[in-house]
C-alpha cells in the first residue's frame, strides 16, 4: 500500500492549495483518511479528517478555511485550503486508516504519505 501527496507549494497570505493525496495497492477497505501537519520545531496536528461516509472533522485553527473530501472511486483524499496563513505554513502528511486482505484474514492499520511542504508567506 502507499501514499503519495501532491499539491503543495509557496504561496501568498490569503491565497489557496489543493492537496491531493492519492492510495494505491492491495486495499480491502479505507477508513479514515486525514491530513496532518508538522511545522518546524513542533509536533504533528491533526487537521482533518473525513470518514468514508463523509463525516469530517477539523482543528480549530482551520474552520471555515479549509476543507476535506475524498473520491472513494480514486481512493483519493483532498484537502482544499482557502485564505492561507503564514502559520499554515508546514509539512503536511496524509494519512489513511486501510484494511488489507491477507492469507490470515483482515488486517487493519495506518499508512502515511511522504509529506509535501506548504509555506505561506506574509
Amino acid at each position: 500500500v502507499q501514499l503519495q501527496a501532491s499539491g503543495g507549494g509557496l504561496v501568498q497570505a490569503g491565497g489557496s492549495l489543493r492537496l491531493s493525496c492519492a492510495t494505491s495497492g492491495s486495499i480491502f477497505r479505507i477508513n479514515v483518511m486525514g491530513w496532518y501537519r508538522q511545522a518546524p520545531g513542533k509536533r504533528r496536528e491533526l487537521v482533518a479528517s473525513v470518514t468514508n461516509d463523509a463525516n469530517t472533522n477539523y482543528v480549530d485553527s482551520v474552520k471555515g478555511r479549509f476543507t476535506i473530501s475524498r473520491d472513494n472511486a480514486k481512493n483519493t483524499v483532498y484537502l482544499q485550503m482557502n485564505n492561507l496563513k503564514p502559520e499554515d505554513t508546514a509539512v503536511y502528511y496524509c494519512n489513511a486508516d486501510i484494511t488489507i486482505l491477507t492469507i490470515r484474514g483482515l488486517a487493519g492499520s495506518k499508512y502515511w504519505g511522504q509529506g509535501t511542504l506548504v509555506t505561506v508567506s506574509s
